[in-house]
């Protein structure tokens, strides 16, 4: 009874939506897959594994939750609306995670033994984010919305993208100035483009320094430099021309 007492505080206390204990008694699929999963863990761990296997789908189809029995989930599990949400065999949940719907902790293949995600304490996971393999989540660190994490996190980051990259670590704004450390599969493209870019901005130095040198040995006339302005004035009356046209 003290831990589902624990469980309804924690609805109450995370979501603003919860306005009364029978709200959440009655309306949080949520909870009801949480206490689910704990007669099912129990009765796997009892040997009783087709009876376990049997109530986890009860109550995927009733709630819309699929927790695998063999699953660890620690104290106070938040699981807001949660359709789709997934939790593989081999996942470790601990104490004030949130998922929210959607989520997916799963494998990234067929192979056995641990193979499914460790989330620690007061983690967050947005809206279908897919948390894929054998890393670890560390505390307090959040998952954005839409997200697919395949690498490690460490403590009290933010996370996003796919796949997802750091961009808040300790409170601190994180800037990629690197393209490698986004590893997006465009990453490659980008790298290329911008190293295109530096030498284009080099040669584009170079050019300028050589004008400079030739004006300073050859200076252009009063009436030349007037022809030249001339120009520069008829091609900006061309674009604008051109722009009118578009419009």
């Amino acid at each position: 009874m003290g831990r589902i007492a624990e469980d309804i505080r924690a609805v109450r206390d995370r979501d603003p939506a919860a306005r009364s204990l029978l709200e959440v008694l009655l309306c949080y699929p949520g909870l009801h897959a949480v206490w689910s999963h704990r007669v099912a863990h129990s009765l796997w761990h009892s040997g009783f594994r087709l009876s376990a296997r049997l109530l986890a789908q009860f109550t995927r189809f009733w709630t819309g939750i699929e927790i695998h029995p063999a699953a660890t989930i620690g104290e106070r599990l938040f699981i807001d609306h949660g359709m789709g949400v997934v939790i593989g065999e081999t996942a470790i949940l601990g104490n004030d995670v949130t998922l929210y719907q959607g989520v997916t902790l799963g494998g990234t293949g067929k192979e056995r033994g641990k193979r499914h995600p460790t989330l620690c304490d007061g983690v967050f996971v947005g809206n279908n984010a897919n948390i894929l393999g054998d890393i670890t989540i560390g505390e307090n660190s959040r998952v954005g919305a839409g997200s697919v994490v395949l690498q490690d996190v460490p403590p009290n980051s933010t996370v996003v993208g796919v796949p997802a990259h750091i961009i808040y670590r300790e409170g601190k704004r994180i800037l990629i100035t690197n393209p490698r450390e986004v590893k997006d599969p465009l990453s490659d493209a980008v790298i290329a483009l911008s190293q295109r870019v530096e030498e284009l901005e080099q040669r584009l130095r170079e050019l300028c320094g050589e004008q400079a040198l030739i004006a300073q040995q050859h200076p252009l006339s009063a009436e030349e430099l007037e022809r030249i302005r001339y120009r520069q004035e008829l091609y900006k009356l061309k674009d604008y021309v051109q722009m009118g046209e578009g419009i």
